[in-house]
């Protein structure tokens, strides 16, 4: 069987590996029942979801002709370890800094990874992003994350 797509095809099978890998770390824990959800009752039917996506992308590659084989590009080893280092730097700045400095520490060194990049837009995501995650995870989910830095709240 030929490859037809080589960009749909390796991303699918990307998505079955992540999807089948999820599903399968979610069963070392408890299902529940459909009434009360268990922690892998998300994780495995996000899991599933992921697998039966890239089985469909990777079907697709192999039956769907295309022009050139879509084959893939250089790798972009510049943006992607950009972004590793934003999400590694808001991993470790969190608990210390508090999710009202982190989080646009977090937005803004990932925009830096992009081609085009606008302090206009940057901000704007930043106030945005950050207002909406306090909305969410403090106010909505009252989850215990820490907002501001210990230093200014104690």
């Amino acid at each position: 069987m030929k490859i037809k797509s080589q960009k749909d095809f390796w991303s699918g099978l990307m998505f079955v590996i992540t999807g089948v890998s999820f599903a399968w770390g979610a069963t070392n824990y408890s299902f529940g029942v459909a009434a009360r959800p268990g922690p892998a009752y998300f994780p495995f039917g996000l899991g599933v979801l992921l697998a039966m996506l890239g089985a469909f992308i990777l079907f697709e590659a192999l039956v769907v002709e295309t022009d050139d084989g879509e084959p893939i590009g250089k790798w972009a080893f510049k943006p992607m370890f950009t972004i590793v280092l934003a999400v590694c730097l808001f991993g470790v700045m969190l608990p210390r800094m508090g999710m009202v400095l982190s989080l646009p520490v977090l937005i803004v060194v990932a925009s830096l990874a992009g081609d085009e990049f606008h302090w206009k837009d940057a901000v704007i995501s930043c106030v945005v992003l950050t207002v909406g995650s306090w909305l969410i995870f403090i106010k909505g989910l009252s989850l215990v994350i820490p907002v501001w830095p210990p230093f200014l709240t104690a």
